[in-house]
Protein backbone atom coordinates (compact mmCIF):
# COMPACT_ATOMS: atom_id res chain seq x y z
CA UNK A 1 0.00 0.00 0.00
CA UNK A 2 2.70 2.72 0.96
CA UNK A 3 4.06 1.63 -2.53
CA UNK A 4 1.26 2.14 -4.23
CA UNK A 5 0.66 5.52 -2.56
CA UNK A 6 3.89 6.71 -3.57
CA UNK A 7 3.59 6.03 -7.40
CA UNK A 8 0.08 7.88 -6.78
CA UNK A 9 1.83 10.94 -4.61
CA UNK A 10 4.49 11.17 -8.13
CA UNK A 11 1.98 11.02 -10.32
CA UNK A 12 0.13 13.68 -8.97
CA UNK A 13 3.33 15.78 -8.85
CA UNK A 14 3.66 14.55 -12.48
CA UNK A 15 0.24 15.97 -13.82
CA UNK A 16 0.43 18.94 -11.86
CA UNK A 17 3.71 20.38 -13.81
CA UNK A 18 3.07 19.32 -16.85
CA UNK A 19 -0.34 21.23 -17.13
CA UNK A 20 1.99 24.29 -16.01
CA UNK A 21 4.30 23.25 -18.80
CA UNK A 22 2.61 22.68 -21.48
CA UNK A 23 0.97 25.82 -20.70
CA UNK A 24 4.39 27.81 -20.85
CA UNK A 25 4.90 25.72 -24.32
CA UNK A 26 1.75 26.94 -25.57
CA UNK A 27 2.25 30.66 -24.96
CA UNK A 28 6.01 30.49 -25.86
CA UNK A 29 4.57 29.89 -29.45
CA UNK A 30 1.97 32.18 -29.65
CA UNK A 31 4.74 35.12 -29.10
CA UNK A 32 2.37 38.02 -28.30
CA UNK A 33 3.74 41.17 -30.39
CA UNK A 34 4.25 43.59 -27.64
CA UNK A 35 1.49 46.82 -27.80
CA UNK A 36 2.88 50.22 -27.61
CA UNK A 37 0.06 51.62 -24.31
CA UNK A 38 0.43 54.77 -22.00
CA UNK A 39 2.36 54.54 -18.76
CA UNK A 40 -0.80 54.50 -17.06
CA UNK A 41 -2.36 51.01 -18.87
CA UNK A 42 1.20 49.67 -18.95
CA UNK A 43 1.87 49.39 -15.04
CA UNK A 44 0.20 46.99 -12.98
CA UNK A 45 -1.76 47.78 -10.13
CA UNK A 46 0.22 50.12 -7.00
CA UNK A 47 2.66 48.27 -5.41
CA UNK A 48 4.04 48.60 -1.25
CA UNK A 49 6.86 46.80 0.32
CA UNK A 50 6.40 47.29 4.27
CA UNK A 51 7.87 45.48 6.96
CA UNK A 52 6.52 42.88 8.77
CA UNK A 53 4.33 43.87 11.95
CA UNK A 54 1.77 43.14 14.25
CA UNK A 55 -0.74 45.60 12.95
CA UNK A 56 -1.21 46.98 9.36
CA UNK A 57 0.39 50.21 9.19
CA UNK A 58 -0.20 53.02 6.21
CA UNK A 59 2.80 52.19 3.48
CA UNK A 60 3.90 54.13 0.33
CA UNK A 61 3.19 53.07 -2.91
CA UNK A 62 4.74 53.34 -5.84
CA UNK A 63 4.40 51.78 -10.05
CA UNK A 64 6.07 49.07 -10.73
CA UNK A 65 6.07 48.64 -14.47
CA UNK A 66 5.17 45.50 -16.43
CA UNK A 67 7.46 43.27 -18.30
CA UNK A 68 7.10 40.58 -19.94
CA UNK A 69 3.55 41.29 -20.19
CA UNK A 70 1.70 38.31 -21.96
CA UNK A 71 -1.92 39.31 -23.52
CA UNK A 72 -5.03 36.77 -23.37
CA UNK A 73 -6.27 36.06 -26.13
CA UNK A 74 -9.59 36.22 -24.68
CA UNK A 75 -9.21 40.09 -23.40
CA UNK A 76 -6.70 42.51 -21.99
CA UNK A 77 -5.04 41.45 -18.72
CA UNK A 78 -6.77 42.72 -15.38
CA UNK A 79 -3.58 44.36 -14.03
CA UNK A 80 -3.81 47.03 -17.45
CA UNK A 81 -7.68 47.00 -16.46
CA UNK A 82 -8.03 47.12 -13.11
CA UNK A 83 -7.88 51.15 -11.72
CA UNK A 84 -7.60 50.43 -7.61
CA UNK A 85 -4.65 50.59 -5.36
CA UNK A 86 -2.92 47.07 -5.00
CA UNK A 87 -0.80 47.21 -1.86
CA UNK A 88 1.99 44.64 -0.84
CA UNK A 89 3.03 43.79 2.57
CA UNK A 90 3.53 41.16 5.29
CA UNK A 91 1.50 40.31 8.69
CA UNK A 92 2.99 39.25 11.59
CA UNK A 93 0.21 36.32 12.39
CA UNK A 94 0.46 34.47 15.82
CA UNK A 95 3.07 32.20 16.30
CA UNK A 96 2.94 28.62 15.25
CA UNK A 97 4.42 25.96 17.86
CA UNK A 98 8.04 25.31 17.00
CA UNK A 99 8.44 28.88 15.61
CA UNK A 100 9.16 32.24 17.07
CA UNK A 101 7.62 34.34 13.94
CA UNK A 102 4.90 33.87 11.54
CA UNK A 103 4.86 36.31 8.68
CA UNK A 104 2.14 36.11 6.36
CA UNK A 105 2.61 38.13 2.80
CA UNK A 106 -0.28 39.16 1.24
CA UNK A 107 -1.61 41.92 -1.35
CA UNK A 108 -4.60 44.27 -0.67
CA UNK A 109 -6.85 45.13 -3.32
CA UNK A 110 -8.99 48.39 -2.70
CA UNK A 111 -11.26 49.73 -5.38
CA UNK A 112 -10.80 53.28 -6.83
CA UNK A 113 -13.77 55.33 -6.08
CA UNK A 114 -15.80 53.31 -3.93
CA UNK A 115 -16.26 53.41 -0.24
CA UNK A 116 -13.75 51.08 1.51
CA UNK A 117 -15.56 51.68 5.48
CA UNK A 118 -18.69 48.58 5.45
CA UNK A 119 -17.25 47.23 2.24
CA UNK A 120 -17.36 43.27 1.63
CA UNK A 121 -14.01 41.52 1.85
CA UNK A 122 -12.68 38.42 -0.40
CA UNK A 123 -9.81 36.56 0.78
CA UNK A 124 -9.00 34.57 -2.55
CA UNK A 125 -6.34 31.82 -1.58
CA UNK A 126 -3.88 30.71 -4.60
CA UNK A 127 -3.30 26.55 -5.36
CA UNK A 128 0.02 24.83 -5.80
CA UNK A 129 2.94 26.90 -7.73
CA UNK A 130 1.07 29.71 -8.21
CA UNK A 131 1.54 33.44 -6.62
CA UNK A 132 -1.01 35.86 -5.75
CA UNK A 133 -0.19 37.85 -8.77
CA UNK A 134 -0.99 35.71 -11.06
CA UNK A 135 -3.89 34.83 -9.31
CA UNK A 136 -5.32 38.12 -9.36
CA UNK A 137 -4.60 38.11 -13.25
CA UNK A 138 -6.22 34.99 -13.90
CA UNK A 139 -9.29 35.07 -11.90
CA UNK A 140 -9.59 39.24 -12.38
CA UNK A 141 -11.58 39.31 -9.70
CA UNK A 142 -10.20 42.86 -9.21
CA UNK A 143 -11.91 44.18 -12.22
CA UNK A 144 -15.21 42.95 -10.13
CA UNK A 145 -14.11 44.72 -7.16
CA UNK A 146 -13.95 48.07 -8.95
CA UNK A 147 -17.23 47.30 -10.44
CA UNK A 148 -18.97 46.03 -7.45
CA UNK A 149 -17.12 48.41 -4.38
CA UNK A 150 -15.48 45.02 -2.84
CA UNK A 151 -11.94 44.51 -0.82
CA UNK A 152 -9.80 41.78 -2.25
CA UNK A 153 -6.89 40.46 -0.36
CA UNK A 154 -4.89 37.56 -1.60
CA UNK A 155 -2.73 35.80 1.32
CA UNK A 156 0.66 33.60 -0.35
CA UNK A 157 2.03 30.54 1.20
CA UNK A 158 5.99 31.08 1.76
CA UNK A 159 8.18 28.80 0.15
CA UNK A 160 9.91 28.44 3.33
CA UNK A 161 7.01 26.93 4.44
CA UNK A 162 6.23 24.58 1.13
CA UNK A 163 8.73 24.08 -1.64
CA UNK A 164 5.86 24.23 -4.34
CA UNK A 165 3.72 27.26 -2.34
CA UNK A 166 1.04 24.64 -1.67
CA UNK A 167 -1.38 25.19 1.98
CA UNK A 168 -0.91 22.03 4.01
CA UNK A 169 -4.81 21.22 4.32
CA UNK A 170 -4.37 17.89 4.75
CA UNK A 171 -2.25 18.63 7.76
CA UNK A 172 -4.64 19.28 10.54
CA UNK A 173 -2.61 20.09 13.10
CA UNK A 174 -1.40 23.42 15.07
CA UNK A 175 1.84 23.02 13.39
CA UNK A 176 0.85 23.15 9.57
CA UNK A 177 -3.21 23.71 8.66
CA UNK A 178 -4.46 24.99 11.24
CA UNK A 179 -1.45 27.38 11.82
CA UNK A 180 -1.69 28.59 8.23
CA UNK A 181 -6.10 28.82 8.78
CA UNK A 182 -5.18 30.65 12.06
CA UNK A 183 -2.28 33.25 10.14
CA UNK A 184 -5.52 34.20 7.86
CA UNK A 185 -8.03 34.86 10.19
CA UNK A 186 -5.44 37.20 12.58
CA UNK A 187 -4.78 38.61 8.45
CA UNK A 188 -8.75 39.40 7.94
CA UNK A 189 -9.46 40.68 11.66
CA UNK A 190 -6.19 43.25 11.43
CA UNK A 191 -7.52 44.47 7.92
CA UNK A 192 -10.83 44.55 9.32
CA UNK A 193 -9.71 46.91 12.08
CA UNK A 194 -7.42 49.10 10.12
CA UNK A 195 -10.12 49.71 6.83
CA UNK A 196 -13.78 48.91 8.72
CA UNK A 197 -14.26 46.67 6.41
CA UNK A 198 -17.82 44.57 7.24
CA UNK A 199 -17.64 41.99 9.25
CA UNK A 200 -20.23 40.51 8.39
CA UNK A 201 -20.05 40.23 4.69
CA UNK A 202 -16.17 38.23 4.55
CA UNK A 203 -15.78 35.75 2.20
CA UNK A 204 -13.39 33.62 1.12
CA UNK A 205 -12.63 31.46 -2.07
CA UNK A 206 -9.61 29.42 -2.80
CA UNK A 207 -8.80 26.64 -5.98
CA UNK A 208 -7.03 23.11 -5.31
CA UNK A 209 -5.23 23.61 -2.45
CA UNK A 210 -6.22 26.73 -1.59
CA UNK A 211 -9.83 25.36 -1.55
CA UNK A 212 -8.46 22.54 0.87
CA UNK A 213 -7.28 25.58 3.38
CA UNK A 214 -11.03 27.32 2.50
CA UNK A 215 -12.79 23.98 4.23
CA UNK A 216 -10.08 24.14 7.18
CA UNK A 217 -11.29 27.87 7.29
CA UNK A 218 -15.04 27.05 7.20
CA UNK A 219 -14.44 24.50 9.75
CA UNK A 220 -12.42 25.90 12.60
CA UNK A 221 -13.30 29.56 12.11
CA UNK A 222 -17.19 29.75 10.65
CA UNK A 223 -17.67 33.13 12.80
CA UNK A 224 -15.17 35.09 10.56
CA UNK A 225 -16.63 34.25 7.38
CA UNK A 226 -20.43 34.57 5.75
CA UNK A 227 -19.57 31.96 2.78
CA UNK A 228 -16.68 30.01 0.99
CA UNK A 229 -16.10 29.13 -2.56
CA UNK A 230 -14.21 26.08 -3.35
CA UNK A 231 -12.78 25.63 -6.98
CA UNK A 232 -11.32 22.40 -8.01
CA UNK A 233 -10.92 21.28 -4.39
CA UNK A 234 -10.43 17.73 -2.61
CA UNK A 235 -13.13 16.73 -0.04
CA UNK A 236 -11.58 16.87 3.61
CA UNK A 237 -11.63 14.67 6.35
CA UNK A 238 -9.61 11.62 4.70
CA UNK A 239 -5.93 12.82 3.98
CA UNK A 240 -3.63 13.09 6.75
CA UNK A 241 -0.04 13.71 4.61
CA UNK A 242 0.90 14.45 1.41
CA UNK A 243 1.13 11.14 0.01
CA UNK A 244 -2.47 10.34 1.30
CA UNK A 245 -3.98 13.85 0.04
CA UNK A 246 -2.73 13.08 -3.23
CA UNK A 247 -4.83 9.62 -3.24
CA UNK A 248 -7.75 12.05 -2.01
CA UNK A 249 -7.49 14.37 -5.12
CA UNK A 250 -7.29 11.32 -7.29
CA UNK A 251 -9.99 9.11 -5.93
CA UNK A 252 -12.50 11.16 -3.68
CA UNK A 253 -12.63 9.96 -0.31
CA UNK A 254 -12.87 6.27 0.29
CA UNK A 255 -14.90 6.80 3.66
CA UNK A 256 -18.21 8.09 3.96
CA UNK A 257 -18.03 12.12 3.27
CA UNK A 258 -21.03 12.44 5.28
CA UNK A 259 -19.61 10.13 7.95
CA UNK A 260 -16.12 11.93 8.08
CA UNK A 261 -17.84 15.56 8.57
CA UNK A 262 -19.56 14.20 12.13
CA UNK A 263 -15.99 13.10 12.82
CA UNK A 264 -14.52 16.40 13.30
CA UNK A 265 -17.51 18.43 13.55
CA UNK A 266 -20.23 19.02 16.17
CA UNK A 267 -23.21 19.69 13.58
CA UNK A 268 -25.76 20.32 15.75
CA UNK A 269 -23.97 23.54 17.30
CA UNK A 270 -22.37 24.33 13.98
CA UNK A 271 -23.55 27.70 12.56
CA UNK A 272 -23.96 26.75 8.97
CA UNK A 273 -21.48 28.04 5.95
CA UNK A 274 -22.88 28.60 2.32
CA UNK A 275 -20.57 27.27 -0.27
CA UNK A 276 -20.58 27.55 -4.03
CA UNK A 277 -18.54 24.52 -5.34
CA UNK A 278 -16.83 24.71 -8.78
CA UNK A 279 -15.10 21.69 -11.00
CA UNK A 280 -13.70 21.18 -14.10
CA UNK A 281 -15.50 17.46 -15.22
CA UNK A 282 -12.11 16.69 -17.41
CA UNK A 283 -10.22 17.74 -14.46
CA UNK A 284 -7.22 15.11 -14.10
CA UNK A 285 -5.18 16.85 -11.07
CA UNK A 286 -8.72 16.96 -8.64
CA UNK A 287 -11.12 14.15 -10.05
CA UNK A 288 -14.61 15.69 -10.52
CA UNK A 289 -15.76 13.04 -7.48
CA UNK A 290 -14.28 15.16 -5.08
CA UNK A 291 -16.92 18.24 -6.11
CA UNK A 292 -19.87 15.63 -5.15
CA UNK A 293 -17.95 14.89 -1.95
CA UNK A 294 -17.62 18.07 -1.32
CA UNK A 295 -20.95 19.03 -1.57
CA UNK A 296 -22.57 16.44 0.71
CA UNK A 297 -20.30 17.32 3.51
CA UNK A 298 -21.01 21.15 3.25
CA UNK A 299 -24.97 20.12 2.85
CA UNK A 300 -24.14 18.43 6.33
CA UNK A 301 -22.48 21.13 7.79
CA UNK A 302 -25.66 23.18 7.03
CA UNK A 303 -28.13 20.56 8.23
CA UNK A 304 -29.85 19.80 5.31
CA UNK A 305 -28.99 16.02 5.26
CA UNK A 306 -28.79 13.92 8.16
CA UNK A 307 -26.14 11.24 9.34
CA UNK A 308 -27.04 9.04 6.51
CA UNK A 309 -27.08 11.67 3.66
CA UNK A 310 -30.61 11.47 3.16
CA UNK A 311 -31.98 15.48 2.60
CA UNK A 312 -34.28 16.12 5.24
CA UNK A 313 -35.01 19.92 4.46
CA UNK A 314 -34.59 22.67 1.50
CA UNK A 315 -35.71 21.81 -2.24
CA UNK A 316 -32.86 20.79 -5.42
CA UNK A 317 -32.74 22.59 -8.48
CA UNK A 318 -30.66 21.22 -11.76
CA UNK A 319 -29.89 23.15 -14.30
CA UNK A 320 -27.74 22.09 -17.59
CA UNK A 321 -26.10 24.53 -20.14
CA UNK A 322 -23.82 24.29 -22.67
CA UNK A 323 -21.17 25.31 -20.25
CA UNK A 324 -21.96 24.10 -17.14
CA UNK A 325 -24.41 21.69 -15.18
CA UNK A 326 -25.64 23.73 -11.88
CA UNK A 327 -27.41 21.66 -8.98
CA UNK A 328 -29.06 24.55 -6.05
CA UNK A 329 -29.73 22.95 -2.41
CA UNK A 330 -32.48 25.70 -0.93
CA UNK A 331 -33.77 25.79 2.13
CA UNK A 332 -36.46 29.09 2.72
CA UNK A 333 -35.83 29.79 -0.46
CA UNK A 334 -32.64 30.82 0.18
CA UNK A 335 -29.72 29.51 -1.63
CA UNK A 336 -27.35 27.53 0.80
CA UNK A 337 -24.90 25.10 -1.68
CA UNK A 338 -24.54 25.67 -5.27
CA UNK A 339 -22.72 23.06 -7.36
CA UNK A 340 -21.40 23.71 -10.79
CA UNK A 341 -20.07 21.31 -13.15
CA UNK A 342 -17.77 22.95 -15.75
CA UNK A 343 -17.78 20.84 -19.15
CA UNK A 344 -14.65 20.12 -20.92
CA UNK A 345 -12.69 21.98 -18.34
CA UNK A 346 -9.13 20.81 -16.59
CA UNK A 347 -7.57 21.64 -13.62
CA UNK A 348 -8.09 25.72 -13.99
CA UNK A 349 -9.78 28.41 -12.98
CA UNK A 350 -13.18 28.92 -15.11
CA UNK A 351 -13.71 31.59 -17.27
CA UNK A 352 -10.49 33.62 -16.65
CA UNK A 353 -7.40 34.78 -18.40
CA UNK A 354 -5.51 31.39 -20.16
CA UNK A 355 -2.65 33.67 -21.11
CA UNK A 356 -1.65 32.49 -16.74
CA UNK A 357 -1.30 28.98 -15.49
CA UNK A 358 -4.56 27.37 -14.00
CA UNK A 359 -6.98 29.66 -15.82
CA UNK A 360 -9.09 28.46 -18.99
CA UNK A 361 -11.13 30.81 -21.10
CA UNK A 362 -13.32 27.77 -21.13
CA UNK A 363 -16.29 27.45 -19.29
CA UNK A 364 -18.86 30.82 -17.33
CA UNK A 365 -16.53 33.50 -15.63
CA UNK A 366 -16.34 31.19 -11.54
CA UNK A 367 -15.33 34.94 -10.39
CA UNK A 368 -18.84 36.54 -11.13
CA UNK A 369 -20.61 33.39 -10.32
CA UNK A 370 -19.11 33.18 -6.75
CA UNK A 371 -19.97 36.78 -6.21
CA UNK A 372 -23.39 36.44 -7.43
CA UNK A 373 -23.77 33.82 -4.87
CA UNK A 374 -21.25 35.56 -1.62
CA UNK A 375 -23.90 38.80 -2.34
CA UNK A 376 -26.69 37.10 -1.32
CA UNK A 377 -25.27 35.99 2.08
CA UNK A 378 -24.29 37.77 5.23
CA UNK A 379 -23.03 36.24 8.66
CA UNK A 380 -24.76 37.90 11.51
CA UNK A 381 -22.85 39.60 14.27
CA UNK A 382 -25.22 37.38 16.74
CA UNK A 383 -24.14 33.86 15.19
CA UNK A 384 -20.61 34.83 16.30
CA UNK A 385 -21.10 33.90 19.79
CA UNK A 386 -22.18 30.38 18.47
CA UNK A 387 -19.83 29.32 16.90
CA UNK A 388 -17.11 29.66 19.50
CA UNK A 389 -19.13 26.95 21.14
CA UNK A 390 -19.19 24.86 18.30
CA UNK A 391 -15.15 25.46 17.93
CA UNK A 392 -15.35 24.20 21.47
CA UNK A 393 -16.93 20.82 21.11
CA UNK A 394 -15.50 20.33 18.12
CA UNK A 395 -12.16 20.58 20.34
CA UNK A 396 -13.65 18.64 23.18
CA UNK A 397 -15.03 15.41 20.66
CA UNK A 398 -11.49 15.79 18.87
Amino acid sequence: MPKSLTKIWLGGLKRLFAIQSEHVQATLKRKPKPKRTSTRSATRPAQTVAKPSAKIRPTVTRDVPQRGTRESRVRPRAAAWASGSWTRSFHSAPAAPGSLVNHLQYGLYLPAGKPVKRAPLIVMLHGCTQSIDEFAEGTRMNLLADRYGFAVVYPEQSKHAHAHRCWHWYDDTDRAGRAEARAVVSLVDALVETHGFDRERIYVAGISAGAGLTSLLALHFPEHFAAVALHSGPAFGEAHSGITAMDVMRRGTRQDPVALVDAVADVTAYPGMPAIILQGEADRVVAPVNAEQLTEQFLRLNGIVDAQGVRKVGDVKEDRKATVTTRDYTRGGRRIVRLCRVHGLGHAWSGGDDAVPFHSSKGPDASSLLWDFFRHQRRAESARPVSRTAESARQRAS
